[in-house]
């Protein structure tokens, strides 16, 4: 008895403790609060400190603080240390905020898209959800639960590393490659 009463202790913390966690999942080193909002969050990711820099040379703060929703298909700095060399610090220049923000924009998507709502498009989709993004060309997304992939307008793909990161204004997918609208 008590051993099953130990195994039904454990099981309660455990449940508890996954569910704390996964309300507060942890990117880049820092926890990701739900009531914050797209920007305050990747603001405090060490994961995403390129994609902040875009975001405010973009201009597009304020768009990622207000009400939403939207889903952010966020890559990280690695994503963006992949493109070719000079690529960033090209993009991050004046002169070049249309290419910068066409973009940044093809990672948004209007919509809180969590993995069970992408699941759900999935499922009727045929095996794949296509999706509108803000820039106006389309994303694709396939597989299920935390094993999504993303497809872009160039045929590239992305993984989604850390699924489902709520913000207070949407819902955060980490990627691992930056996506290329046409």
């Amino acid at each position: 008895m008590k051993s099953i009463g130990l195994l039904a202790a454990a099981s309660v913390f455990a449940a508890g403790f996954a569910a704390s966690a996964s309300a507060n999942p942890m990117v880049g080193g820092e926890p990701m609060y739900q009531q914050k909002n797209i920007v305050e969050n990747a603001m405090n990711s060490k994961d995403h400190t390129t994609l902040v820099a875009a975001v405010k040379a973009g201009g597009l703060v304020d768009t990622l603080e207000s009400a939403g929703p939207f889903t952010v298909f966020a890559p990280t700095n690695e994503a963006f240390a992949a493109l070719p060399a000079g690529t960033v610090d090209t993009l991050l220049k004046p002169e070049n905020k249309a290419t910068l923000d066409k973009i940044l924009t093809y990672h948004v998507v209007p919509g809180r898209l969590d993995s069970a709502v992408l699941d759900d498009e999935i499922a009727s989709g045929g095996g794949k959800a296509t999706l509108k993004t803000v820039e106006g060309e389309t994303l694709w997304v396939s597989g299920s639960g935390n094993a999504l992939t993303v497809t872009d307008a160039k045929g590239d793909t992305a993984q989604v590393t850390i699924p489902n990161v709520y913000q207070s204004n949407g819902v955060i997918m980490v990627v691992d490659k930056v996506l290329m609208p046409n």
